[in-house]
C-alpha cells in the first residue's frame, strides 16, 4: 500500500491526495522535471497553492491518469480539465496521443458544433474561472459561438428594427394577423435575454463587444442592457448594482443614440442617484441624455438637488446636459430641435424662478445657456425672471441689471413691453430700453410699409387711401417720442413720462395696421381680370 501511495499532493490546502508517483508523473511533465527519475521508497511531498480548479479540479486530472488518459470531456468540465492540463503540463511530448492538453483542445475546436444549452454551461463555467479560461482563449470561443448562433436567428427571423427600446416605431396594421405577427417576430429576438442575464458583469461587457462588433442589431443589444440591469437588481446588494449600472451605461454608450430612448436614460439617471457610480459612467450618461435633450420633458429634469444642498432642483445638472447638447451637435444642430430644447428650458426656468434659495450665478447660467437664436420670443422668460425678481425682492439693482441684460428686448412682444414698462421690480433703465426697442420696430415697420405702397406717387390715390384709412378714425395724427430721455431724475416721474410715451406707441401701431388693411384693398382691387391677357408691368419706385 505504501509502495501505491508514495506522493502526497496539498492542493491549495484544502485537500491532501495520496498518490502513485510512478502513474501520475508518466502524465505530468510538470510533476516528472520535479521528482526526475527518483525510485526512493520514501514518500515525497508536494504543495499546490494557486492549482487551478482546487481539489475538485485536481481530482479530475488524478482518475485520467488511473484511468490510463480516459475521461468524459463535457461543457461543465472542458474549462476546469484545460487549465489544469496546461499547469500540470500533460502534453504529448510527456505521455504521447493520451495527452488531456490535446484532448481538451480538440474539444475546443469543436465548439461551434455545440448545442446552445452546452454553450451556456461551458460559459457559466468560465466565468467561475474567469482569469483561466480568459488566458486560454475558451472564453471568447464561447462568446463567438454564442454571438455567431444569435446573429443566425436573428436573420432568419424578421425582428430587425431601427427604434427604441420604448417605442417599437413600427405601423401596426389593423389586421390583427400582422398585429400578432408583429409581437411574435420582437418576442423571437428577445428569447435569449433571460438565458444570458445570468452572467457576469464583466462577461456581459465582453459579450456587448463582440456583439458590436460583429455589427449585431444594436435595439436588440440595447434592450438587452437594460432587462439585464433590471433584472439583477431584485437580488443584488449596493456593489453589485453598481457594478452593473456601470457595466450597462458603458455598453449603450458604445451603441449607437438612436437605440435607447431618451426616457429609458432617465430611467438609468433616477437609479443612478442613489448610487455612487464612477465619475466616467456618470459623465457618460449625462453625455447620452444631453444628445437628446429635445426628446425630454419637463418632468425628466425636475431631479431633487443632492443632499446638504438648498435650492430645489438640480440645476447644475440640467446645466451640464444642456453643454452636451450643444457639444455633441454643433453646427449640426437643427433649428427645429434648438427651438425645442428653448421652449422645454423656458418651462424649466419658469418652474426653478420661484425657488428662494436659487442663486442669481445659477439662475443666470439657465437664462444665457442656449444663443439668441434658438427663441423667437422672449416672453416666457421675461416673466420667469418676473418671478424671480418678485422673490429675490433684496437683490441690488447691479445684480438685477445682470439679469436684464440678458433679455433680448427686440424679441419681447408690445404686450410684454408694455408690462415691462410698468414693472416697478425692473431697473428704469429696462424699462426705457423695452419701450427704446418697441418704437425702433414699429418705426421699421412704418419704414417697410412706405417702401411697399403701390402707386401711391399719384396724388389722387394718395388723396383716396388718406380718406379710407380717416373714416370713423377722427385725427390720425401721431407724434413720435424722439427726444433723450433724462433717467437721472426721480423714477416716479420717468415713469409717468414713459407711460405717456407708451400710449403713442400703442396709437402708432393701430394706425400702421389700419394702413396695412388699407393697401392690402389697394392690391386687390388692382388685380387684372382673368381673361385679359395684357399685364401691366409694375412701376418703379424712384
Amino acid at each position: 500500500m505504501a509502495v501505491c501511495c508514495d506522493l502526497e499532493a496539498d492542493i491549495n490546502g484544502e485537500e491532501t491526495f495520496l498518490l502513485d508517483k510512478k502513474i501520475i508523473c508518466s502524465f505530468s511533465g510538470r510533476l516528472s522535471k520535479l521528482f526526475g527519475k527518483s525510485t526512493g521508497a520514501n514518500r515525497n511531498k508536494v504543495i499546490f497553492n494557486d492549482f487551478p480548479g482546487g481539489a475538485e479540479n485536481f481530482e479530475l486530472i488524478s482518475r485520467f491518469c488511473y484511468n490510463n488518459g480516459e475521461i468524459d470531456i463535457n461543457p461543465s468540465n472542458i474549462s476546469l480539465l484545460y487549465s489544469a492540463a496546461e499547469f500540470m503540463e500533460m502534453s504529448k511530448s510527456v505521455s504521447g496521443n493520451c495527452n488531456l492538453l490535446e484532448k481538451t483542445k480538440k474539444c475546443i475546436e469543436e465548439l461551434g458544433y455545440w448545442t446552445w444549452p452546452d454553450l451556456l454551461v461551458a460559459l457559466k463555467h468560465c466565468q467561475e474561472m474567469q482569469q483561466v479560461a480568459t488566458s486560454s482563449g475558451i472564453l471568447e470561443k464561447c462568446l463567438d459561438s454564442i454571438v455567431g448562433r444569435l446573429a443566425i436567428t436573428s436573420e432568419a427571423s424578421p425582428c430587425a428594427s431601427t427604434s427604441s427600446p420604448d417605442s417599437s416605431g413600427l405601423r401596426l396594421s389593423c389586421d390583427t394577423r400582422s398585429t400578432e405577427s408583429l409581437k411574435n417576430s420582437f418576442s423571437r429576438a428577445n428569447w435569449w435575454f433571460e438565458d444570458l442575464s445570468v452572467l457576469s458583469p464583466n462577461l456581459v461587457e465582453m459579450l456587448v463587444k463582440s456583439m458590436v462588433s460583429r455589427k449585431y442589431n444594436q435595439v436588440i443589444i440595447s434592450r438587452f442592457l437594460l432587462y439585464y440591469q433590471k433584472s439583477k437588481f431584485f437580488t443584488a446588494s449596493s456593489d453589485e448594482k453598481r457594478q452593473v449600472l456601470e457595466i450597462v451605461i458603458d455598453g449603450l454608450y458604445t451603441l449607437d443614440p438612436s437605440c435607447i430612448s431618451c426616457k429609458s436614460l432617465f430611467g438609468i439617471l433616477r437609479v443612478v442617484l442613489n448610487l455612487n457610480i464612477s465619475k466616467s459612467s456618470r459623465n457618460k450618461l449625462e453625455c447620452m441624455i444631453g444628445s437628446q435633450m429635445d426628446q425630454a420633458t419637463l418632468d425628466n429634469l425636475l431631479i431633487p438637488s443632492p443632499y446638504g444642498t438648498s435650492y430645489l432642483y438640480d440645476v447644475n445638472l440640467v446645466l451640464r446636459f444642456l453643454k452636451a447638447f450643444l457639444c455633441e451637435g454643433g453646427w449640426r444642430l437643427s433649428p427645429t430641435r434648438m427651438k425645442k430644447v428653448a421652449s422645454l428650458m423656458d418651462l424649466y426656468i419658469a418652474e426653478v424662478a420661484p425657488d428662494p434659495f436659487l442663486r442669481l450665478s445659477k439662475f443666470l447660467a439657465l437664462v444665457v445657456a442656449l444663443p439668441d437664436s434658438a427663441r423667437d420670443c422672449w416672453d416666457e422668460l421675461y416673466h420667469a425672471i418676473d418671478v424671480y425678481l418678485e422673490v429675490h425682492a433684496g437683490l441690488s439693482e447691479e445684480e438685477k441689471l445682470k439679469i436684464c441684460c440678458a433679455l433680448n428686448y427686440e424679441k419681447l412682444s408690445s404686450d410684454a413691453c408694455v408690462h415691462l414698462s410698468q414693472n416697478a421690480k425692473f431697473p428704469s433703465k429696462s424699462s426705457v430700453q423695452a419701450l427704446v426697442s418697441q418704437q425702433l420696430k414699429l418705426k421699421n415697420l412704418l419704414q417697410g410699409t412706405k417702401n411697399s405702397k403701390p402707386d401711391m406717387d399719384s396724388p389722387c390715390k394718395l388723396n383716396e387711401t388718406r380718406g379710407k384709412a380717416k373714416k370713423g378714425e377722427g385725427s390720425g395724427q401721431v407724434v413720435l417720442y424722439s427726444g433723450r430721455l433724462d433717467i437721472s431724475g426721480d423714477n416716479e416721474n420717468l415713469r409717468a413720462h414713459l407711460q405717456g410715451m407708451q400710449w403713442r406707441v400703442i396709437e402708432l401701431e393701430k394706425l400702421c395696421k389700419k394702413m396695412q388693411a388699407q393697401m392690402a384693398k389697394l392690391m386687390k382691387s388692382k388685380t387684372p381680370p382673368t381673361h385679359s391677357t395684357a399685364r401691366s408691368l409694375p412701376r418703379l419706385c424712384s
